[in-house]
């Protein structure tokens, strides 16, 4: 066996994907497992006292706790990885999600424990918001600062393949256990996903011990670069970028969570309190097929930003996200699966074909002394504002506007995400001709 030390530059940049790969997979999974939950059990076995459509609201609203919690993760994990490094920081936010996420496989429901229940199950959402706040820009860092500077987009595109391998693993742990009876799901079924999250942390925890610290920072540290309190110093130089990152990443965080949670719950919730009604297995089975074209179509983006450059592969994929709001409403409302399946996939292509570029684009707009809190601020941020509040804002304007208000609430994100996109280009690119026209010192 090879010793660090042995090692050849490719075969550190290896590591270090795969070992951002395989953490955030397993992070990605805990948190989608949660969201299907949201979606189909825990109005029931935590709020079950209160009207279906509000119990389904109450549990959206602690789905948003995880989101809420997140810039505070970015804060704390931040301010770790810039003074102290990339690498260990990731294997606390790893067993910090998994811990969090296996406890609430074994939390007792609202009937065995009443209120202490959702009590404690925001307690431990809150828990899963702070990880996730730290590993999204860890493990970007750990495989773009590694990787070569040609080859960061497709870093960075790896690290994005978490989330739709997280979403398949927790897609297929649901529709494993959605074949039990309503009576066995609702009472241990929907624990098993969960639990199972405990055997995925340990594999995750001995691939990142053997990451190696990432090439940049390590050169940061050597040149006597890391600050004191990198939180003061983004916003004292980079705070615009930060706020352009946040409006950059709107559609990239919402997207999923309004396919995996919202569309979920909406099509699969009867008819008689404002769903569809249709089939709980097609639509997971659709999900699942979704999840699967997002992982094989990511990698080709990146190969198509390769040679394109990564901003116009954002920009197209953004735009046609647009175009295809209506046709994906009108297939929603007709209730068919192969008319949702279609759209949904064309919908799926520009989306993710933007988001296979979002953690490589980000890393570039920071220095690297305030690369981790800039990165993670500006998608905890995100994330706090309209990640996890899609479910809970596009439920409450379903009821109150109908389908097509819904549309147009999924068109706002759409057009901010364009804007934040274009703008920070923008500011990256005058900001390095400006870099460029200082002269060197001999």
């Amino acid at each position: 066996m090879k010793t660090s030390r042995s090692l050849t530059p490719q075969q550190r940049q290896t590591r270090a994907t795969a070992g951002a790969f395989v953490g955030t997979a397993i992070e990605w999974y805990d948190f989608f497992i949660f969201g299907t939950a949201a979606a189909l059990v825990f109005g029931k076995v935590f709020y079950p006292d209160i009207a279906p459509g509000a119990g389904i609201m109450a549990s959206f609203a602690t789905f948003w706790v995880g989101f809420l919690a997140r810039p505070l993760g970015g804060v704390l994990f931040g301010h770790l990885g810039d003074r102290f490094g990339r690498k260990n920081v990731l294997v606390a936010t790893l067993f910090l999600m998994g811990s969090a996420t296996t406890l609430i496989g074994l939390l007792p429901g609202y009937a065995t424990i009443g209120v202490f229940a959702p009590v404690a199950l925001v307690v431990l959402r809150a828990l899963q918001g702070l990880a996730v706040g730290g590993e999204w820009a860890g493990a970007t860092l750990m495989a773009t600062e590694s990787a070569s500077e040609k080859k960061r987009g497709m870093a960075g595109a790896w690290v994005q393949q978490g989330s739709p391998a997280g979403a398949i693993m927790a897609t297929l742990m649901f529709l494993l256990v959605g074949t039990l009876d309503d009576a066995a799901f609702l009472s241990w079924g929907w624990r098993v996903p969960f639990l199972f999250s405990a055997v995925l942390v340990i594999v995750g925890l001995v691939i990142r011990a053997k990451v190696e610290e990432s090439a940049d920072f390590t050169e940061s540290r050597a040149a006597h670069e890391v600050v004191k309190v990198p939180l003061v110093q983004v916003f004292k130089t980079a705070s615009s970028y930060v706020w352009l990152g946040v409006a950059a990443s709107v559609l990239g965080i919402a997207i999923a969570f309004f396919n995996n949670t919202f569309l979920l719950s909406w099509t699969t919730t009867s008819v008689e309190n404002g769903g569809m009604g249709m089939n709980r297995q097609v639509i997971l089975n659709i999900l699942l097929a979704m999840a699967i074209l997002q992982f094989i179509w990511q990698p080709i983006a990146a190969k198509i930003a390769e040679r394109i450059g990564g901003v116009p592969v954002m920009l197209w994929g953004l735009f046609l996200n647009l175009l295809i709001i209506v046709p994906l409403f009108l297939a929603i409302m007709s209730a068919n699966a192969v008319a949702i399946s279609l759209v949904l996939g064309v919908s799926i292509l520009g989306g993710t074909g933007y988001y296979a570029m979002l953690s490589s684009f980000l890393s570039q707009a920071f220095p690297v002394n305030v690369r981790f809190t800039g990165v993670a601020l500006a998608n905890g941020l995100c994330a706090s504002l309209i990640g996890g509040s899609t479910p809970l804002i596009a439920q409450a304007v379903l009821g109150s506007l109908g389908p097509w208000g819904v549309a147009g609430f999924y068109a706002i994100i759409a057009l901010v995400t364009i804007g934040g996109v274009w703008g920070l280009h923008r500011k990256m690119s005058a900001r390095d001709a400006r870099a460029a026209q200082v002269p060197t010192s001999s």
